[in-house]
């Protein structure tokens, strides 16, 4: 169209090159990220449709389109009314996930990384600051949890903020390291913890908030 902006022009190139032939195909995430302006959630001057993680400081990171397609394919795929976002970031998936349908409480414990976008354009989201690795049972239960970010281990406090059968969407690291490979997994709780199923492989860095502490060898 005549009217179309460079970013309009840039987030058609994104859904059609980088999402849709990456094995997602439901309507509502392809129709979210073409409506939403990932630029008013990237930092001034970021290249907000490249292929790749974009850097938010202090290892924080905005996942690259297509891995955050598959991830919000995965916490969609059982039609959820209810959604914690962990570590939402400045607002991103949360907002996808929120244009697609469900209702989505978005958990960050830094304030920096709001840039706005996530009130204007999504502003149905419950946006709440705490501990990421506590989660938000305040909100709770829910029909879906989503970390945005890899994390070396999925801690045992989310089970007790799911629904029964609710699932839990992340990526879980190969390794402690910060950034390294990984795989996106859909978890769900057991009575002893979580039953993990890997689904796709991708490179994500850990969550700071989710390292474990170094360990020392006398």
């Amino acid at each position: 169209m005549a009217n179309q902006t460079a970013h309009d022009i840039a987030r058609e190139k994104m859904v059609d090159s980088q999402v849709r032939p990456n094995l997602v195909h439901d309507d509502r995430i392809i129709d979210a990220m073409r409506a939403l302006p990932r630029e008013a959630f990237a930092p001034s001057g970021a290249f907000a449709y490249a292929d790749a993680d974009i850097d938010l400081g202090q290892g924080r990171y905005l996942l690259s389109p297509m891995v955050t397609a598959r991830l919000a394919q995965l916490v969609m795929a059982s039609s959820p009314a209810h959604v914690l976002v962990v570590g939402a970031g400045s607002g991103y998936a949360a907002a996808v996930l929120a244009a697609c349908g469900a209702q989505v409480v978005a958990l960050e414990e830094e304030t920096r990384l709001d840039t706005g976008a996530l009130a204007r354009f999504a502003p149905k989201v419950e946006a709440v600051t705490g501990k990421l690795a506590a989660g938000w049972p305040a909100s709770g239960p829910y029909d879906a949890i989503f970390i945005d970010g890899a994390v070396p281990a999925i801690p045992a406090i989310f089970a007790a903020q799911l629904t029964p059968g609710g699932r839990l969407v992340t990526i879980l690291a190969d390794h402690d390291e910060p950034a390294g490979l990984g795989r996106g997994v859909v978890a769900e709780a057991t009575g002893n913890g979580f039953a993990v199923v890997k689904m796709f492989d991708c490179t994500a860095r850990i969550l700071p908030s989710f390292r474990r502490a170094p360990e020392f060898a006398l």
